[in-house]
């Protein structure tokens, strides 16, 4: 009776998981993503072949260790062999983790390389976190706007149900062109933030009175969402990323869009000059 019960039960359990995993399954994700970028790509590739080494070495080590324990185990009499040291033995297990050490390095370099690698860059982005949004300057081009999170109030508050893309949507997203290497440089102006978008395949910290460089080339359209991915005060879960990737005659139209909007406010500031802070020595703002 108490085995049909644990059966039933295992059945139960059994049935529960499968159902789970049916409805959740799309939103299962056990590996990294391949992303839409040649960095993305190369990462990926190397945290495979590294993840590879490792379940073959992993192998290797575990059945010699369960082999030894099972053929040397003390019912069949086995004795423990005594000796102090072995000098091929050293040599070994010296010379094989520093042969793997370096075929892991060589591609794992390359990528490094290739990542920081911001020449020929077509476009520049100069990508600010402030507290508890984005700032976007499009270098050389006299475009820039803020990014802020456009979920609504009444979805945060629980008062509406939830949207597809609940605080991963934004009013102005980053947009680039695709096929066109992008230099992308980040710095803060408050605190420490993080600009994160995974299927870019890197993320960078933006750092106040610092700029970090970086470079990225999506290859397909479409739109990638990110967030701050650095502890940055109360409302850090409400800072978003979305970057719409779009064909460069499209995205031509669109730069020409924001100028455009741009040049009325920027003849308003110069007949309306704003006066500059006062500074005391050492350039501090009062």
């Amino acid at each position: 009776m108490e085995m049909n019960r644990i059966v039933a039960g295992i059945a139960a359990l059994g049935g529960g998981l499968a159902s789970w995993s049916g409805s959740a399954y799309a939103e299962l994700a056990l590996n990294m993503p391949r992303g839409v970028t040649p960095v993305s790509h190369d990462i990926y590739q190397l945290h495979m072949t590294i993840f590879w080494i490792c379940v073959v070495i992993g192998i290797g080590v575990f059945g010699v260790m369960f082999w030894s324990i099972y053929h040397h185990r003390k019912s069949r009499g086995a004795v423990a062999a005594q000796f102090h040291e072995s000098t091929l033995i050293e040599i070994l297990w010296t010379i094989i983790p520093m042969a793997i050490l370096i075929a892991m390095a060589v591609p794992a370099t390359a990528t490094l390389v290739r990542m920081y690698d911001t020449r020929d860059a077509e476009l520049t982005v100069k990508v600010t976190g402030y507290q508890w949004r984005w700032h976007y300057d499009y270098l050389d081009e006299g475009v820039g706007f803020f990014s802020t999170l456009s979920t609504p109030q009444a979805q945060i508050r629980n008062a509406a149900p939830k949207g597809e893309h609940y605080l991963l949507e934004v009013d102005n997203p980053l947009v680039v062109p695709v096929g066109k290497k992008v230099r992308i440089l980040t710095t803060a102006a408050d605190v420490i933030h993080s600009w994160w978008v995974p299927e870019l395949g890197w993320k960078k910290d933006a750092i106040p009175g610092f700029v970090n460089e970086t470079w990225t080339q999506i290859e397909k359209p479409g739109v990638y969402r990110g967030q701050c991915a650095e502890l940055c005060g109360r409302d850090h879960g409400f800072m978003p990323i979305v970057v719409k990737a779009i064909p460069e005659a499209e995205f031509k139209e669109w730069l020409t869009q924001m100028k455009a909007k741009a040049t009325p406010q920027t003849a308003q500031n110069e007949s309306h000059p704003v006066s500059q802070p006062a500074t005391v020595s050492g350039d501090q703002t009062l």
